[in-house]
């Protein structure tokens, strides 16, 4: 529970949309689902999110840390990978790394790798997470180079203009 002195250690909105689609596009790229759940900052005073992936039953537990994801009271982000959003089962998952909320200023933001080393430090979350989710990155680019505004209709180099069908 935060005191008027400290620091709010908990992550905001914005926050939180940026860790559930990260989720969402580390399930899509790996084909696989990533879950992202929150863990609450009643035993640490700050919040903190792990990022674990579902055990495979072929998977060699001794290969990987092994950490329980899920349960009845779990805050789990995103789209959970595909797994049934009314799901409260428990999985096994491979631990990838989890990032915590920090009072030292300036970072707010500190990874965890699977050693449980702190590995990274910063006051921004993108540059702690694998994808860039910022909604330019989706925004259609702008045509309007001056280089290809000339009328050249000749073909790329090594293109012979015939039309599949």
């Amino acid at each position: 529970m935060p005191t008027p002195e400290a620091p709010d250690l908990v992550f905001t909105t914005e926050e939180l949309e940026t860790l559930g689609r990260t989720a969402d596009a580390l399930s899509a790229y790996l084909g696989r689902a990533v879950l992202a759940e929150i863990v609450g900052a009643e035993e640490t005073g700050f919040e903190w999110v792990i990022f674990a992936m579902p055990l495979d039953k072929k998977e060699d537990e001794s290969e990987f840390t092994v950490v329980q994801v899920g349960g009845d009271q779990a805050r789990i982000l995103g789209n959970r990978g595909g797994l049934d959003p009314k799901d409260n089962a428990v999985y096994a998952c491979r631990y990838l790394w989890a990032i915590q909320l920090s009072d030292a200023e300036p970072v707010r933001f500190i990874k965890v790798d699977e050693e449980g080393e702190e590995v990274a430090w910063t006051e921004t979350l993108e540059e702690l997470l694998p994808f860039a989710l910022s909604e330019d990155a989706f925004a259609p680019e702008d045509d309007t180079d001056e280089e290809d505004d000339e009328d050249d209709d000749s073909p790329e180099p090594g293109v012979t203009g015939h039309t599949l069908h």
